[in-house]
């Protein structure tokens, strides 16, 4: 309770900021002192936890230490274990050299009141400032509040996770209720890539092959020691081992390695545009992959060279609207499909639809069909009774058959000569089939022989394309002017 109360006292007597800790009178100050700390306009609260963890890393240290000395002590003893002593004591050291990665500048930042503020590309991707540390920061709360078990990251039960993930990120910084998405995407990615971590580091040997071991120290504070056994456990599995080894051999010799690092294609696309102060606001996917590809030499693999100047001459050479399909330039020169929940060149956080900017199709359902069905049935009662009230109107008060081709036969008087005409058919509905010429003149044949009593004589031009530049013999109570269209 020693350090506790210290810390009370750092409280106390330090609570009216700003001020400066006063100097340790010893050239070597002790680590339990106040002195081994340096605060400027801090609040008081801060202090206390500051030298609280001080306090708790010292311990630790010291605990490692005798670690340490006992495996020395081990070794001296018995030579034949020189090599087990002395990776035990590297491992030491690399605990004591570090340990788990807090933020203290948000820490700080949010006991001061203060949110960083956060920026997008105009492709919605996070750059600077404070892109990166954005990014780290959610690798930190998702190591905080979902555990490494977790294999399907849409689960329920991750609910809460997810949630207090996005209210520490709004804490912390001024962003958009929109950006949620995004951020808890980010989250997930940050998670697999911490499992693939602790699997390489600490499951594999150095020639990929899985091994046992014990849960690192270092995280012990965030995976229990039964969270641990389960995330071996799985990691046994035969399965597991197979896929693995397939991912592996597959990133082992990439055809094109990508050197860029933790930058990420946004930032590296944000870097370049402003080198070259450039008003644009993206580059081509083509042009983006080659530089993430360029080593810090400048020197570009040729391999790396010829797939660009492929893409150059086939973004030239189609068609705009053929382009911006879901297979971009870059993934045809390639010859890879292109998945939809990214885009080939462009990195985290882009699809090809928000990319491309398309409209979002689904299939209707079968309400909608339905309702569109019913809305065609009255459209086709309507055309019924408006091509009625027409036959009735041309007809007048002439007689009619109670047959269906006296109901349509209403032939109105063609003038002698050639006159444009409209052809219909009767069966099975009545329906216009085409347009034509109508030759109305006394003696008329067709093809040398005279035309059959209620026929006339029709050149047809469009729709009977059998007969399109041929004379033919029509019905004559089929044949109708070419001033209006009334289709049934």
């Amino acid at each position: 309770m020693g350090f506790l109360s210290t810390a009370i006292t750092l409280y106390c007597d330090y609570s009216r900021p700003p001020f400066v800790l006063p100097p340790s009178p010893l050239s070597s100050p002790s680590p339990f002192s106040a002195a081994a700390f340096t605060f400027t306009e801090l609040s008081a609260s801060t202090i206390a936890v500051q030298f609280l963890l001080h306090r708790y890393r010292h311990l630790k240290g010291i605990s490692l230490l005798h670690r340490y000395r006992s495996l020395s002590s081990d070794k001296m003893a018995n030579q034949d274990d020189t090599h087990d002593a002395s990776g035990s004591r590297n491992n030491v050291e690399k605990e004591i050299k570090r340990g788990l990665t807090v933020m203290k500048s948000i820490i700080r930042a949010r006991d001061k009141g203060e949110k960083f503020e956060v920026h997008w590309s105009a492709e919605d991707q996070l750059i600077e400032p404070n892109g990166s540390m954005l990014a780290s920061y959610i690798g930190f709360l998702v190591r905080q509040h979902i555990p490494i078990t977790c294999d399907n990251w849409r689960s329920p039960e991750l609910k809460v996770g997810k949630e207090k993930i996005w209210s520490e990120i709004q804490r912390s910084f001024h962003i958009d209720e929109s950006r949620q998405k995004y951020c808890i995407q980010l989250a997930g990615k940050r998670l697999r890539g911490f499992r693939s971590f602790l699997s390489n580091k600490f499951l594999k040997d150095e020639e990929g092959k899985f091994v046992e071991a014990e849960r690192p120290m270092k995280y012990a504070e965030i995976i229990s020691a039964e969270e641990w056994d389960n995330f071996v456990a799985k990691r046994r599995n035969e399965k597991f081992h197979e896929v693995s080894d397939k991912n592996r051999k597959r990133a082992s010799k990439p055809a094109y390695r990508y050197k860029k690092g933790r930058t990420g294609y946004a930032r590296l696309q944000q870097r370049i545009l402003a080198e070259e102060k450039s008003d644009a606001t993206s580059l081509s996917e083509h042009v983006l992959w080659k530089a993430a590809r360029v080593g810090k030499d400048g020197a570009v693999v040729e391999a790396v060279q010829n797939v660009y100047d492929e893409c150059e001459t086939l973004s030239q050479t189609l068609p705009s609207t053929e382009v911006q399909d879901c297979r971009s330039v870059l993934s045809r020169v390639l010859n890879v499909p292109e998945y939809s929940g990214r885009v080939r060149g462009k990195g985290f956080g882009l699809t090809s639809s928000s990319f491309y900017k398309k409209p979002k199709t689904k299939n209707p359902t079968n309400k909608e069909v339905m309702e569109t069905l019913a809305e065609l049935r009255a459209q086709v009662l309507e055309l019924q009774k408006e091509n009625a009230r027409y036959r009735e109107e041309r007809c007048g008060s002439e007689a009619k058959d109670t047959s269906d081709r006296a109901s349509i036969n209403c032939q109105p008087k063609f003038p002698e000569g050639i006159t444009p005409c409209q052809l219909y058919l009767s069966s099975p509905t009545y329906r216009i089939v085409g347009k034509g010429k109508v030759h109305n003149t006394s003696g008329e044949l067709l093809h040398h022989n005279p035309l059959p009593v209620g026929y006339m004589k029709v050149s047809e031009t469009t729709l009977m394309r059998d007969a399109v530049g041929s004379f033919v013999g029509w019905p004559s109570d089929l044949i109708f002017p070419d001033a209006e269209v009334y289709m049934f």
